[in-house]
């Protein structure tokens, strides 16, 4: 595959510096940044060297690429080989992860490598993800049982204490209800939230599982699905400020160079689009969490821990519906101030706006896609 032959790789040339997003996990660029790093290279992501080199990317299929699946699917895990680590825009191979025939492709690919069964059962883990948020795609991973080192997963430090704090004020009624009962719980938040936010099973939450009703065998699958959500509305609390930008930049972005009258119009006409689609994607994740707020709020107020339970449980439709429509606005917003850093000029020539302008409409993809769904 040349670099002409797919907008992908037009896309990730930027993550070079940027390393990886919610739709993106850039393996390549971890490998360049910690070359000779003995944690790094201790517990690897893939048995076979060739894919700890690789670009995993969540990608809205389009019509044509849909066919290629046996089931229908909308978004895919697509594993791109770069053929060279340090500039993507070279370009690479790829497959989609369970398309008719990836398992044969995924074997060229990779290598005479040891382990092969243990390369797949990786790539089917993270394609179960509704997005490649580096703290999801961590715990995610975990509790499949795969040992790969923390520097795979490039969650800051300050990033995790302010989701530390966010959490603990989004469940301190909860916590409150869990542990009335236990002298001196009450008081100790932080050691709870990062109880919770840890992937292993902690005897400090046992109060919590019983006032949730969670039975052992569902307690991981339900923990799991609430530490998302409770992800997602952090991410989308940070992501507000420059979501509001890119509302007010986009129009007001300029063309440098010559244009004529046809192509003024059409940009003009994809801006509108686009500002419609953006709007319509972040009520439907706000209808979501709206859903999950509402559950909460029976469970803290009202005292009904079943309703909660049940949520959780049922939930994994919505939580791959909220996943997918957060990481599109998360890589809208993050992209968007790749290509226009504060500070500097909102200009851009003519075939670079219109190609981050469409690669985003293509992202939304059709109006009808996005139409929220309540919970059953």
């Amino acid at each position: 595959m040349g670099k002409s032959s797919d907008r992908t790789f037009r896309s990730l040339r930027g993550l070079e510096k940027t390393a990886s997003t919610s739709r993106v996990l850039n393996l390549a660029a971890l490998s360049v940044r910690h070359a000779g790093n003995p944690d790094h290279e201790k517990n690897p992501f893939f048995a076979a060297q060739t894919l700890n080199g690789a670009v995993l990317v969540r990608h809205r299929l389009r019509e044509a690429e849909r066919e290629v699946f046996d089931r229908a699917r909308y978004t895919a895990t697509k594993l791109i080989i770069p053929f060279e680590r340090s500039d993507l825009g070279l370009g690479g191979r790829s497959v989609f992860v369970q398309e008719r025939g990836w398992l044969d492709v995924l074997e060229e690919l990779r290598g005479d490598f040891p382990d092969f069964p243990r390369d797949i059962a990786v790539l089917e883990a993270i394609d179960e993800l509704p997005s490649l948020d580096p703290f999801l795609v961590r715990e995610h991973m975990k509790r499949r049982g795969f040992d790969i080192s923390p520097t795979h997963f490039e969650i800051s430090a300050p990033d995790l204490a302010r989701m530390q704090r966010f959490v603990g004020s989004e469940i301190a009624k909860l916590i409150e209800l869990a542990y009335r009962d236990t002298d001196g719980q009450e008081n100790n938040i932080n050691r709870l939230v990062e109880a919770l936010l840890s992937a292993r099973t902690d005897d400090r939450l046992e109060p919590l599982r019983l006032t949730l009703r969670l039975e052992k065998e569902n307690y991981k699958e339900g923990i799991f699905a609430w530490k998302g959500f409770l992800y997602y509305k952090w991410v989308l609390n940070t992501l507000w400020a420059n979501l509001r930008e890119v509302f007010a930049e986009l129009s007001k972005v300029k063309v440098i160079g010559p244009m004529d009258t046809e192509t003024r119009r059409e940009i003009e006409e994809l801006k509108q689009r686009l500002r419609q689609k953006m709007e319509r994607q972040v009520k439907v994740v706000m209808n979501y969490l709206g859903v999950y707020d509402e559950v909460f709020q029976q469970l803290t107020v009202q005292g009904n821990a079943l309703a909660f339970r049940d949520f959780l449980l049922r939930s994994p439709e919505m939580f791959l519906q909220l996943g997918d429509g957060c990481g599109l606005v998360s890589h809208i917003a993050t992209y968007w101030r790749y290509q226009f850093p504060r500070g500097r000029p909102l200009a851009a020539n003519v075939i670079q706006l219109m190609d981050t302008l469409q690669d985003f409409e293509m992202s939304l993809g059709a109006a009808d896609e996005m139409e929220p769904r309540r919970a059953a």
